[in-house]
């Protein structure tokens, strides 16, 4: 496809390709504090960014339209979506990418620390945990879904910065 551009040439190619190849990719530490043996990392202060976020934006959505819901039914939604993503993106984690190991160390399914989440784990474990919030709490599940499908993108782009 490239090739069929006005003046293009593989010399054009291979200069941009050594271009791109020489920008510099910033070596930056996981770990953001250490305290003693305690490690703070990067990953986990964007979770709980992402976390902050999603309660400020969806408290502010439910006060501004209206919606019958009291600040401690939205706390106890973003805490109950935490947890979902947490459980479910760790043992989709196990589940998906690495069974044997898991098989072999089952208690290594809970070394959060050693790192490994998935996306659609976490995905499947924050729905499970929000139909079944909204059940429990009487609140109609889609009301629950159409506020946290507004404040999923934010939490997945600080996810991913982490």
């Amino acid at each position: 496809m490239i090739e069929t551009l006005p003046y293009y040439s593989q010399n054009t190619h291979e200069a941009l390709m050594n271009w791109f190849h020489a920008i510099p990719y910033p070596n930056i530490s996981p770990v953001f504090l250490e305290l003693g043996p305690l490690q703070f990392r990067w990953y986990g202060l964007m979770y709980l960014i992402g976390l902050a976020c999603a309660y400020i934006l969806i408290k502010r959505r439910v006060e501004s339209r209206g919606l019958s819901m009291t600040k401690d039914q939205v706390y106890n939604m973003v805490v109950w979506a935490a947890f979902g993503v947490f459980i479910g993106g760790r043992l989709g984690y196990t589940l998906f990418y690495n069974f044997s190991y898991y098989i072999q160390h089952p208690a290594s399914i809970v070394a959060v620390w050693e790192g490994g989440m998935s996306f659609h784990g976490g995905l499947l474990g924050a729905s499970i945990a929000l139909v079944w919030f909204s059940q429990r709490q009487g609140i109609p599940t889609y009301q629950v879904a159409d506020l946290a499908a507004a404040v999923t993108p934010i939490g997945l782009g600080f996810g991913r910065i982490g």
